[in-house]
Formats: structure tokens, sequence, C-alpha cells
């Protein structure tokens, strides 16, 4: 059998969610599958040695302009052209017209809900982007053998919106093995110098996404920094500055700005000796498909704040204080609460721990071979 993965953005620098996802399914597929053969499509950027080829996993740079063009031209001609069995598309969308049998992932259907390019909040990337899938994946939906998403809220949305049947399936993302408790006083302290960290920090990973609920997290800060005699900072990553100088002036605390310290773009190989040093991880977002940031606070052994929407509560279990993410005050209270009672923060950060070791990349893995195996015999019976 061959098999054909899409991993269009697997070589750019800044790599986010979907990216890390395939990667992963890439190189777990390259530990446990030494039978099969296949090809990886990807686009040529700067970032070439996150991926090695092996005896059977071959990697393809594919040239072909925009993503649009790229995906439903470049794509299935050369997945055509390679013989491929099954081609696995990995974020979101899909060739329309494709002679490759499709497993497609479906990450979530945020797009297809409630979209705009008139709305405020999001870049005109992401708004275009937004409408592109809005077009594009209920096609591809409905010619994938398989349609895979990545938690059980999420097929149900999936299932009630697009009125799927039996070829979708649910299959959770997993936690790198990297995110853990960390002792090693040096490396703590050369990550903290790096990256100018404080020593009394919240960790935000916020972006311009609405969804991810930034204004309401900043205006919690405000709100628990006016009412804290310690002087705790608030740590985000690769946030544009005057982005954030807008929002902290939309909701009227731009005296906050000298409390935030921004880190600019950390490599996911560097983000668990950053996740360990912070008091709490907060993850108040307005609605997540499966939520990954969730468990990498949690194998770190800190404690989670996170919300009580969508797929949070699913992937969090017990092991993190839920929250309405459109109420700033339960955002400060679940910060007070684990400042003022030690026994919960210990509570959380055990139960996190056991939590984030349900899920791994291997499992993940292995049930794409499997939906690997049952595609093909499909069509070759």
């Amino acid at each position: 059998m061959k098999i054909g993965i899409e991993g269009q953005r697997l070589f750019r620098k800044k790599k986010h969610g979907m990216d890390m996802v395939a990667l992963e399914l890439i190189k777990n597929l390259q530990a446990i599958d030494t039978e099969n053969e296949y090809v990886i499509f990807v686009k040529p950027d700067e970032d070439s040695t996150c991926l090695s080829e092996t005896d059977n996993f071959k990697i393809v740079e594919l040239h072909g302009g925009p993503y649009p063009i790229w995906e439903q031209i470049a794509l299935p001609r050369a997945a055509s052209s390679f013989g491929c069995d099954v081609l696995h598309c990995t974020s979101n969308t899909a060739p329309i017209f494709c002679k490759v049998p499709l497993i497609t992932i479906i990450h979530d259907i945020i797009y297809l809900e409630s979209v705009s390019i008139f709305k405020k909040g999001g870049t005109l990337y992401q708004k275009f982007g937004n409408m592109y899938r809005r077009w594009v994946v209920p096609l591809v939906a409905r010619n994938s053998k398989r349609v895979s998403t990545v938690s059980e809220f999420e097929r149900e949305r999936i299932k009630n919106f697009m009125g799927l049947g039996n070829n979708l399936v649910a299959v959770y993302n997993g936690v790198g093995e990297h995110f853990m408790k960390i002792t090693d006083a040096a490396l703590l302290a050369q990550t903290k110098q790096k990256y100018k960290l404080p020593d009394n920090f919240f960790f935000f990973l916020g972006n311009t996404d609405p969804k991810k609920n930034t204004p309401n997290v900043l205006k919690a800060f405000a709100n628990f920094r006016a009412s804290s005699a310690v002087n705790y900072k608030l740590l985000m990553l690769d946030y544009d500055e005057n982005a954030l100088m807008q929002v902290l002036t939309d909701i009227g605390h731009p005296e906050i700005r000298k409390e935030i310290v921004m880190a600019g773009y950390v490599p996911n190989s560097e983000m668990p000796a950053i996740i360990n040093q912070c008091t709490v991880f907060l993850y108040p977002s307005l609605r997540e498909s499966f939520g990954i940031p969730i468990l990498e606070g949690m194998a770190c052994g800190v404690p989670v704040i996170t919300s009580n929407t969508s797929s949070m509560p699913e992937i969090a279990g017990d092991a993190a204080l839920l929250v309405d993410p459109t109420q700033t005050e339960q955002i400060v209270e679940a910060i007070q609460k684990i400042l003022s009672d030690p026994t919960l923060k210990n509570e959380l950060c055990e139960k996190g721990v056991a939590q984030a070791q349900k899920f791994s990349w291997k499992a993940m893995a292995e049930k794409y071979l499997a939906l690997y195996k049952e595609v093909y015999n499909e069509t070759k019976s």
C-alpha cells in the first residue's frame, strides 16, 4: 500500500496547531510502520530539517503557487502520478476533484458556524482562509472515504451540520513526550534568561483569532492585577504589538501593557521549559475542537484554567478549573482559587499529569494506520 500524506505547511518555520499534528502523525508512523510506502507532499520552505526521509518514507516538495492552487491542482496530480492508493489530507481541506481515495481531517467547523470577512477580529488572512474553507469543506467531506476529527464533541458538531454517517470518526490528538516536569535547573535558568521570563507569571497562549478570547483574558488579568499585592506578569508569545495595544485600548486597560511580557515566537521544543516556570496556565478559549495546549500545560505539571465550552471539558476532564470564558470574573476567581489554595493547586497538578498521559501521538498514528488499511481494502475489493 502506498499512502500519500498532505503536509503543505510542514516546512514553514513558525508551525502552528495543525502543522504539529501532521508532523507528529508522520514521525509516529515512521516509528510504527516499516511495511507500507509513504509519500509526504510538502511546499518548499525554510525548515526542511524538521522531517527526514526513511526507507519507506519519501518527501516530495511541490511547487504550485498559493495555497488553493497548490491544494486543488498540484496535490491531486502528484498523488496520482506517484501511484498513491490513499491520500490523507491533514488540515481541514483537500482537493475537490481527486482520483485517489481521500481521508480528510476536519479539525473543526468554526468557519461554517459563523464567519464573515466584515466581522471585527482576526486578520484578513484568517478571514479569507475561513471563506475558502467554508466553500471547500462540505464538498470535500462528501467526497472523502473517511472524515476524521479530533474529539467526540467535534464529531457530533460535524455530523449534525453535514449529515455525515459512518464514514465520520473521532481520533484524538496527542501531547508530545517532551512536555513533562523539568527538574534541570540549568535548563530552566537558561530559558528564563533567553526569553526574559519574570519571576511570577501566568502563561496565556493567545493570538488574534477571535476564538482565543484575548480581550476577555486581558480584561481578567487587568482586574486581577488591580486587586493583587503580588507582582504577577502575563506572558504572551508571538503576538503583534500594534494588535495588542488595540485590544488593550478597546477594553479600557492600556496601562497594563507594562505588566505583559512578549516572548516572540518560541519553537515547540522549547515550550516545556517555559510552561514549567509559570504559576498558572491560561487557556479559556471561546471554542476549541480539541485544545492541545491544555494537555501540554498539564503534562508539565502546572495548574490549568480552561473553558466549560465545546471540547475543552472532554479533554481536560476533572484535571483543570473550568470557567465560562465570556465571564471575566470567573477567570479572576479561578486564578485566585489556585493562588490561595495550595491543596487545590497540587491536586490539579497531579491530576493534570495523569490526564495528559491518556493522550499520545503514537495512539493517534495507530488509528490512522488502521483507517488507511480499511479504505485500501474497501477500494481494492
